[in-house]
């Protein structure tokens, strides 16, 4: 089973991380935390380790409807929130790879109803974000 939504976008990787912020807000997300992998393996593991992963930020993204639903549901689910959305250089210039966690993936460790109808809704928007990108297979 697969456990992201992945799109491969035309766009550099500084207009794809704000152009896939817009469409997460256009959803109704909010990016709670920004992790820039790189800056983070540049100083605690240093340049070489950097320059492999190359440019990487995963967002942390949330719906606080969603959230709400989720959490008065299962407060448990909080262990598995934000939603990640990956955003890494892509394998050839001008290209990035735009990743989302599948919010399935909620409801095969839960499997509660409420955590179901959540979790559908995320993957509809979350869908909805990535697909307002410009893919490289369009």
């Amino acid at each position: 089973m697969s456990y992201t939504h992945t799109i491969t976008a035309n766009l550099s990787y500084a207009d794809a991380v704000e152009r896939t912020k817009q469409a997460l807000s256009d959803q109704g997300f909010g990016v709670l935390s920004e992790i820039d992998v790189r800056s983070t393996f540049e100083n605690k593991l240093g340049t070489d380790a950097a320059d492999e992963i190359g440019d990487y930020v995963i967002l942390g993204a949330c719906n606080p409807g969603l959230a709400q639903r989720g959490l008065t549901a299962e407060p448990d689910l909080g262990t598995l929130l934000p939603c990640n959305v990956v955003v890494r250089r892509g394998p050839l210039p001008d290209t990035t790879v735009v990743q989302a966690i599948d919010p399935q993936t909620m409801v095969d460790i839960s499997g509660t109803a409420a955590v179901r109808d959540v979790a559908d809704d995320a993957n509809t928007r979350l869908r909805a974000a990535l697909a307002q990108l410009p893919s490289a297979g369009a």
